[in-house]
């Protein structure tokens, strides 16, 4: 499913200005998903950033339709997919208070230290000071997690696209926290249901969730 959001306050509601559903997430679902915003009047050449994952077909999508968009890779799915290409090598045997840890605790300690360290480098007050904690976390972790640093460092700079804008729009703009909270709640509903007989009713429900989202904020 296909989202467009516009974001107005950092306590207001988030407004959904269009959904769909799609296949696969590839250049021409992302084409065909931003011509139909643009027959909805949308201004492609006034939008200027668009938040996303990792999804491969939406670059190429976005310099056809928005040409002046910048895109904001989301700092949470860059930092929680350091998880997934973890080779745990040289883990340590004892924790910082020389008390002895077990396997399980041991990968569990590296995990947390590897993505605190991430973390720390978009709490920088600017992309240059950003920059350099990147530096430093490469030359402090490419010897123990070679796979994980090199696999973070893709990309990198579509992560840092929110430091072109005002600093209080931030803690809002570098990742795609606002859009997962509806595709939770989505999630949550789907399960409750079980199966979706056809496009229509999935859809129904989708608008349910945002409507009831909506109805939070306004009270």
């Amino acid at each position: 499913m296909r989202l467009s959001l516009a974001d107005s306050s950092l306590n207001s509601a988030t407004p959904v200005l269009h959904y769909e559903i799609a296949e696969q997430e590839e250049i021409q679902s992302w084409s065909a998903f931003f011509e139909h915003l643009i027959e909805r009047r949308l201004a492609p050449n006034a939008v200027e950033l668009l938040i996303s994952d990792g999804t491969l077909g939406l670059p190429a999508a976005m310099s056809q339709h928005l040409p002046n968009a910048k895109q904001q890779r989301c700092i949470t799915h860059k930092v929680r997919c350091l998880k997934a290409y973890l080779s745990y090598a040289q883990l340590p045997e004892h924790n910082d208070q020389g008390q002895t840890l077990s396997l399980s605790e041991a990968k569990q300690q590296r995990h947390y230290q590897i993505q605190s360290d991430a973390c720390e480098i978009y709490k920088a007050e600017d992309e240059t000071v950003a920059k350099q904690r990147l530096a430093t976390f490469i030359e402090k972790w490419t010897l123990l997690e070679p796979k994980a640093v090199s696999t973070f460092e893709r990309d990198i700079e579509l992560t840092f696209s929110f430091y072109q804008f005002h600093d209080g729009l931030h803690p809002r703009i570098r990742t795609s926290n606002l859009i997962e909270r509806l595709f939770e709640e989505f999630r949550r509903k789907s399960d409750e249901i079980g199966a979706f007989p056809n496009d229509q009713s999935c859809l129904t429900v989708f608008f349910l969730v945002v409507q009831r989202e909506h109805a939070k904020h306004e009270r």
